[in-house]
């Protein structure tokens, strides 16, 4: 596992590249980590209201989090 694609998924949501993580949503090997950028962008790209866009950036930033952990 790559743990730096956790690391760019933090570093393009702060500065809001979204093309980027779209890119790494492709080219990572962690499925789930996919979907979860996946779902961010869904939300973040179509009309929603914000509290869809904060949920699924919570579940996104959580996921993260905890695969970070597994590495320390």
């Amino acid at each position: 596992m790559d743990y730096t694609d956790y690391d760019r998924v933090l570093y393009y949501v702060h500065r809001s590249d979204w093309t980027n993580l779209l890119i790494l949503m492709v080219r990572t090997k962690d499925h789930l980590l996919s979907k979860k950028i996946e779902h961010f962008l869904h939300a973040r790209s179509f009309p929603n209201s914000y509290s869809a866009v904060e949920k699924t950036f919570y579940t996104l930033f959580h996921y993260v989090e905890h695969a970070n952990s597994l590495n320390a």
